[in-house]
Parts: C-alpha cells; sequence; structure tokens
C-alpha cells in the first residue's frame, strides 16, 4: 500500500504542476518547474563560485522554498478549483519523467557532446533533463540547461573526494530522478554506486571508454556491477565495442544494447580564409588539424612529427588536457612550434568554424569507442586521414565504402605519405567527401535519441512492474 501511495503521490504532482501551469497558476505559485529548475541550477553554480548564500544554505533548501509539493490525499481532499475540462486534462496529462544525464568531468569533449545531444532532444520530447557533474574540468566549458555539479574542480584529496560524493548524493536524492544515465568509466562505476544507494531509479549507463583507458581496479567494478545487476540497460555505441566486450559474463553481455551516436551537422558555409582569420591562424598554408582532448590515447605526437617532415606544412590543435606541456616539449624539440596551432577547448557551437579553417582533418588516436570528432570533420566535408581501428573503418564508411583513409599511426612515412595523397589528389579528396555525406543518415541524432526514449520507456515499466508486484 506505501508503494501504491507513492506511485499515486508521484503521478498526481506531476499532473497537477502542469496543469497548473496550463491555468496560469505557475506565476502565482512558483511551482512552474521550469522556473524551479533554472533557479536550482543557478544556486547550484553560485555556491561552487563561492558567492555568499549564507552559512545555512544547501540545495535541499531552494528546493523546499520553491517545490510546493501536495500528496495524493491533500489534493483529493482539496476545493475543486478548475472546471470539468480542466479536470479532464488531469486525467490525460501524462507526468513528466526526471531524467539524470550523469557523468565525470565537464569539459567540451565526446561523451559531453553526446550527453548534451541527447538532453536536448529528450527535452524536447518532454522529458525533464539534469546534467549532473562529479566536478567541472574546463572553465570553458558549455553547459546546457540545469547543470549542476558535485565539486568545483577534481578531489585532490580523501576528504575532497567524500564532500564530492556526499554532494553527489544530496544532488540525486533532492532531483528524485525516475532513470538516471551515466557516461564514461568512473560515471558509470561511481554514479551507479551513489545511485543505488539513495535512489531506486534505473540506472543506464553508457560505455564511451575503450577497456585500454580504464585502469584494471575500474573495470573489475564495472564488470561486477553490470553482472549483478547495477545497470539495467548498458549502451555501446559500436559493433567494435559490441566485439571487445564479447568476453564479458553472459548476465553483463545480457544487458548491452548497441545504440549508434547521432551527431550534430557540423558543416558550415563559412570561407576559409575568414575561419581562419577567427581563430587567427596563417591565411596561406596547408592546414592540418584536430580536435580531441591532449591526452596520450590520442597520440597527437604523431600529428606533431608530421610538420618536421614537411617544413610548409601546420597543424592546429583544438582541445585542453594534461598532455599539453608534453606536446609543446617535442614541438621545441622538433623545431616546429612556430608551425604547431593551439587552439584551446572550442565550444561545440564553435567547432563547424574550425573545421572551416582545415585542408586535412588528422586523427591518430590509438584507442576509440567511436570516434565522434573524425565523424563530425568527414561529415563537414573535410578529408580525413585516420588511424587503422577497428572501429574507424566501422564508422567512417557509407554504403560499405571507406569515407577517410586509413593508415597505422604508428607509422610516420605512411602516415606522411597519406596527408600528400589527400592534398595532391583532387579526385580522391572529393571522393571521400560524396561517400562522408552518407554519415549524416546514418548516424542520425533523432534516431539516436528515439532508441534512448526506447530504452527509458522499457526501464521505467521493469521499475514500475517490480515495484507493483512488491505490494
Amino acid at each position: 500500500m506505501a508503494v501504491t501511495n507513492r506511485l499515486t503521490s508521484r503521478w498526481y504532482f506531476a499532473a497537477y504542476t502542469v496543469d497548473s501551469r496550463f491555468a496560469g497558476k505557475s506565476r502565482k505559485t512558483g511551482s512552474n518547474l521550469n522556473s524551479r529548475y533554472s533557479t536550482y541550477e543557478r544556486v547550484s553554480r553560485d555556491k561552487y563560485a563561492h558567492k555568499s548564500m549564507g552559512d545555512g544554505f544547501t540545495p535541499l533548501m531552494v528546493e523546499e522554498s520553491v517545490l510546493h509539493y501536495k500528496s495524493s490525499t491533500e489534493l483529493r481532499e482539496a476545493p475543486n478549483q478548475s472546471s470539468s475540462a480542466s479536470h479532464d486534462r488531469q486525467n490525460t496529462i501524462q507526468p513528466k519523467l526526471r531524467i539524470i544525464l550523469m557523468q565525470t568531468q565537464a569539459e567540451n569533449a565526446g561523451a559531453q557532446e553526446i550527453s548534451r545531444l541527447l538532453g536536448s532532444g529528450l527535452t524536447a520530447r518532454g522529458y525533464d533533463v539534469f546534467n549532473l557533474f562529479f566536478f567541472r574540468k574546463s572553465d570553458s566549458f558549455d553547459e546546457p540547461p540545469n547543470t549542476l555539479y558535485c565539486a568545483p574542480r577534481r578531489p585532490g584529496n580523501p576528504l575532497a573526494l567524500l564532500q564530492m560524493l556526499w554532494q553527489l548524493a544530496s544532488h540525486i536524492r533532492t532531483i528524485k530522478p525516475d532513470v538516471v544515465l551515466t557516461f564514461q568509466h568512473f560515471g558509470n562505476v561511481i554514479g551507479a554506486g551513489v545511485s543505488r544507494l539513495v535512489s531506486r531509479a534505473p540506472v543506464i549507463a553508457n560505455q564511451v571508454s575503450s577497456a585500454m583507458s580504464m585502469s584494471w581496479p575500474v573495470r573489475a567494478a564495472d564488470i561486477v556491477m553490470g553482472s549483478v545487476g547495477f545497470f539495467t540497460c548498458i549502451t555501446l555505441n559500436s559493433r567494435d565495442m559490441e566485439r571487445e566486450y564479447a568476453r564479458y559474463p553472459a548476465r553483463y553481455r545480457s544487458r548491452m544494447k548497441h545504440v549508434p551516436h547521432g551527431f550534430d551537422d557540423k558543416s558550415r558555409g563559412l570561407q576559409k580564409e575568414i575561419a581562419r582569420q577567427q581563430f587567427k591562424l596563417p591565411p596561406d598554408c596547408v592546414l592540418l588539424g584536430c580536435a580531441a582532448r591532449l591526452h596520450p590515447h590520442k597520440r597527437l605526437d604523431a600529428a606533431i612529427r608530421l610538420l618536421a617532415d614537411t617544413p610548409s606544412w601546420h597543424l592546429a590543435l583544438a582541445g585542453q588536457g594534461a598532455d599539453e606541456e608534453r606536446l609543446k616539449a617535442l614541438a621545441d624539440e622538433l623545431k616546429v612550434n612556430d608551425r604547431l596551432h593551439f587552439i584551446g577547448e572550442i565550444p561545440p557551437q564553435r567547432m563547424a568554424d574550425f573545421l572551416a579553417c582545415l585542408d586535412v582533418f588528422v586523427f591518430p588516436s590509438q584507442a576509440e569507442t567511436f570516434g565522434l570528432a573524425a565523424v563530425e570533420a568527414a561529415s563537414a566535408g573535410i578529408p580525413c586521414v585516420v588511424n587503422d581501428l577497428h572501429v574507424l573503418r566501422e564508422v567512417l564508411s557509407f554504403d560499405g565504402k571507406p569515407a577517410a583513409m586509413f593508415v597505422d599511426a604508428a607509422d610516420q612515412a605512411a602516415l606522411s605519405a597519406a596527408v600528400s595523397s589527400i592534398l595532391a589528389d583532387g579526385a580522391l579528396s572529393a571522393e571521400l567527401r560524396q561517400r562522408a555525406k552518407g554519415l549524416k543518415s546514418r548516424y542520425s541524432l533523432d534516431t539516436m535519441v528515439d532508441e534512448y526514449v526506447r530504452i527509458l520507456d522499457e526501464a521505467t515499466r521493469a521499475d514500475m512492474d517490480e515495484m507493483v508486484g512488491r505490494t
């Protein structure tokens, strides 16, 4: 009976809130959920910016001050304030599901781009979406609406880690999600663990990290949690990832589901000269480029070594990360630092302009689960030379034909020759551009969002059946 009351209370609350909005009561009572979320988001950011909010401030107090919750009993006993038409609306309006998109760090990288696009798509379909990050890594991160942080920066000691985990649990309890979607390996392991402690919401784990990027303790935890049921569903974004996880236990694999990434079109009509002016790049040179985290796994040193082979080439790197100093030192050693341009992190809305600067997109990464940056570049009409990984051959093709040049990036001579062939062979470049046009339809953003809607529906129905079964 307690579970039934809880379900009824949740339904009445959502229906009452939406119905009040139609009746114009949200402006009077402050119960509009969108207003509530923007207030909560703003206060959370202000707190982490160390603005004075009073010694007793907590996010929960903000929720209590703007959220006017009424139980099903109170609603039944309240005077009739609407016409029969309004009553009919209340009986037909479906409650919005609250979704948390949770991941480790806030930065303008591939996993965060997918989360941003998915959140936007779910919001457009009527879901209430929160973006919850463990900490903020990049000052230039282009945060979507309703973004919350558990810490202002990466925890540097055990006490800071405990405070971050406590804040994570507090956010989850306050939001009261219907489903939690986690991203990246730490987001999956830590996020699912804390979520299961403080909420009964099902967890959908998105495996957007290659096994190479996981330490063995994290990988072991992921296997155990996926096998015993911490994750209701585990999404993989490529068939190659399915093969990589084929050795995992059967109970883990039974929860896996292939959901290819969708992507936002990054092609623009901006002229190359104007685009280069925006980023202060030389106008009259052959410009290679890459957009990626500055991390050893991206193997950007291979791209830098190309400059030593051909003095007329320049290289622009868009991204930030711990490997920047090492890459600068390598450029100094090779005496190519005057032709290496660090652009820094670029928000999603400026990525199209950056790609418009380039003659060739070079992607020597040694481990990927999808290779979103290369797919975006190819689709934008930039010829791509990429490392010969199974997953990149899978995703960078259309109708069985390659939409990029594949080469062993560890072979410096072969990598240089591939770039030279694209620059010299106009027919080859045109052929790759034509094939890459099909990537937009192959990786439709709407298709990705629709697939997640189906997964969310299945997860919530299963959770509802389990709750009803216990009554």
